[in-house]
């Protein structure tokens, strides 16, 4: 197993296979000297990019800058699995268990904002790859079918297109000796090339007149009259509001980063599987997939017919320590395969090409918030918990109604106006979060039972996720 697992990974580079891509556009100059704008946006993710393509579309007159510590999509938004759902909520479950009373409505706004980006790929022309396949949760262990047979009833009853699949049904759509049924979404998810829709975006938000300065870290931000002025290390921009999209950056408002913690995630590529490689397994469907435990695996196809194999083991550093030596770690990415050729036995021989890693911001209620602060000028959405690729174009809507003091259906949700409990300071942060990773893993393995710390979690509300 060493052996083989050593040749699979032995030519694998550590470097982001979206970001490895000669479509990459050239970066933007950073700010120099003093400007002044309508809408500062700090950030030049998804989150970041949908809020200046968004304010520019509702309101033309705006003057919109964009400051990005890096490059655009450089950060989560250009180095994840490329799933984009419907959900804001972070699944259905998820959904269901804090605000069931205005489920039925979420489930409306994410299907309604999954079609718009679905629309505005359309619409601008932007080569992401973008393939609504639906997705496939599967089934590797015995206690998973009784859980999915539950929440595919739980789903019907609001009107979700989803088929319970048994053992083989779900060998039939993609061969593994580890899968014993499925739930299938044929509707929910879209797959995406993440950082060629980052970079559409650009282009789109540079088409339309956002002003965008890449290489610009944002240092602080300050009051200066009724603006609020942001100070780099380069120069200065005056705004007379701004828009937060750092997510697990370190925000620029102190009092909000007790309640995200930055999580690693690792992701393996392989190379193009051959056309007989491709048929051993099958996956006609193309579907997204993940696995239904607590340390669940993602994978999906490339264009290329590559896969993409990632997540298992969310990993939190003390301190909330961000830093680029986190992105690789060999134990973990050896896990990883390891674990794909348990999967895919048929697949033994297949090499690895790429090897990354990249830091999400999970929050205790596993979904993303939102508000204003500094008398609401400044805007934030925050707390993605890994489902953000969909779920970002909404924040976006969100804080633009909350700096515009635009009353919509979306600022009435509980949702939004609800925050979640902040995680606790260190050195119990990192013993809470390392208690129930432990705890996760122990339910994985002893058929699904929650032991008391995660029922007490539960009880209040509370988790770790990623």
């Amino acid at each position: 197993m060493t052996d083989r697992i050593s040749r699979a990974l032995a030519d694998a580079e550590p470097v982001v296979f979206w970001l490895d891509d000669p479509a990459a556009p050239d970066p933007e100059p950073p700010v120099t000297g003093s400007l002044r704008t309508d809408l500062a946006i700090v950030g030049g993710g998804y989150t970041g990019l949908w809020t200046a393509l968004l304010a520019k579309e509702r309101y033309p007159e705006l003057d919109v800058v964009l400051l990005e510590a890096n490059t655009c999509g450089w950060a989560a938004s250009g180095r994840n699995g490329g799933f984009c759902d419907a959900s804001l909520t972070h699944g259905f479950a998820n959904g269901l268990a804090r605000w069931p009373d205005e489920l039925a409505d979420l489930d409306r706004l994410g299907r309604a904002n999954h079609a718009a980006i679905a629309a505005t790929v359309t619409r601008l022309g932007i080569d992401c790859g973008w393939e609504p396949t639906g997705e496939l949760t599967v089934a590797t262990a015995p206690h998973h079918l009784a859980e999915l047979a539950e929440e595919v009833d739980e789903r019907r009853a609001f009107g979700h297109d989803v088929t319970l699949l048994d053992g083989p049904a779900i060998q039939a759509e993609v061969g593994s000796p580890t899968y014993l049924g499925a739930l299938s979404d044929p509707t929910g998810t879209a797959l995406v090339e993440p950082a060629r829709l980052a970079w559409g975006l650009r282009r789109a938000c540079l088409e339309a007149g956002v002003r965008i300065h890449e290489g610009t870290r944002v240092l602080g931000v300050r009051r200066d009259g009724a603006a609020r002025l942001l100070r780099t290390a380069t120069g200065s921009v005056r705004a007379q509001r701004v828009a937060l999209a750092t997510n697990a950056f370190p925000s620029l408002v102190r009092r909000l980063r007790r309640y995200t913690v930055p999580v690693y995630d690792l992701v393996l590529m392989t190379e193009p599987l051959s056309p007989d490689q491709l048929a051993a397994i099958g996956w006609k469907g193309r579907q997204g997939i993940g696995d239904a435990s607590n340390f669940f695996h993602y994978y999906r196809l490339t264009r290329d017919q590559r896969i993409l194999w990632g997540g298992y083991t969310p990993l939190y550093s003390f301190g909330s320590r961000i830093h680029p030596d986190l992105e690789q770690r060999a134990a973990i990415h050896r896990m990883l395969a390891e674990h794909f050729f348990t999967t895919f036995p048929q697949l033994d021989g297949l090499r690895f090409t790429h090897k990354w890693g990249g830091v999400i911001d999970t929050s205790t209620r596993f979904c993303a918030f939102f508000g204003t602060a500094s008398a609401g000028r400044i805007g934030y959405a925050l707390g993605y918990t890994g489902l953000g690729v969909g779920a970002t174009r909404f924040g976006a809507e969100v804080m633009l109604d909350l700096l515009y003091d635009e009353a919509t259906e979306r600022t009435r949700l509980r949702l939004v106006r609800e925050r979640p409990l902040p995680f606790p300071p260190e050195p119990l942060r990192s013993a809470g979060i390392q208690l129930t990773r432990y705890s996760m893993r122990h339910a994985d393995t002893h058929g699904g039972r929650r032991n008391l710390w995660l029922r007490t979690l539960d009880r209040f509300g509370l988790g770790f996720d990623f």
